[in-house]
């Protein structure tokens, strides 16, 4: 069945088509859900910031976190092995909006506009330390300019430094914001 979906997608490309997004068609609530499970020291995910507007506890090691449509959140994902970490991530994301296009992340569904997406612990890291400064400026991470995310995020895979967050870069988004741009 993918096959032919992808078959379908590059016909509809390379006959000048464009090829659909998916788009939020999610469960009656509406929420994007992500899936966090927690074994110590072997394979762990959690939320860094965002606005919780639900749990479901699906066993003693899973739970499940839902975010409102449009609700920005940091999703962390670290596994281990025997010989030490094998994969680390982190991605922030802004919660699928019903009708709107999306992009697919893992243990997220549907998903969600990915802002900034980051593999290896030395960056995540350094996406980490921007959270805590953006905190530590008194600005909540959920409300930052989705603008910032993907500049750290292209920066970061470019091997190049970032710019801080600060209150002048934030009233300036909190202006265009209230301007309706």
């Amino acid at each position: 069945m993918m096959r032919a979906a992808h078959t379908m997608a590059a016909h509809a490309a390379s006959e000048g088509g464009s090829v659909p997004l998916p788009t939020a068609v999610s469960p009656a609530s509406g929420l994007t859900e992500v899936e966090l499970t927690w074994i110590e020291q072997r394979l762990e995910q959690w939320i860094r910031f965002g606005r919780v507007a639900g749990t479901r506890i699906v066993s003693r090691r899973t739970r499940v976190d839902a975010f409102r449509p449009g609700a920005v959140f940091a999703f962390v994902r670290w596994t281990s092995n025997d010989y030490g970490t094998v994969h680390s991530s982190i991605a922030v994301i802004a919660a699928a909006v019903p009708g709107a296009p999306f992009a697919t992340h893992p243990y997220v569904r549907p998903g969600g506009d990915l802002l900034l997406r980051i593999d290896g612990w030395p960056k995540v890291q350094q996406v980490l330390a921007a959270i805590d400064a953006i905190e530590a400026a008194g600005v909540d991470p959920c409300d930052v300019a989705p603008d910032h995310w993907r500049h750290i995020g292209s920066q970061l895979a470019a091997g190049l430094p970032f710019r801080p967050y600060g209150d002048a870069r934030h009233k300036a988004w909190l202006q265009r914001q209230a301007l309706g741009l």
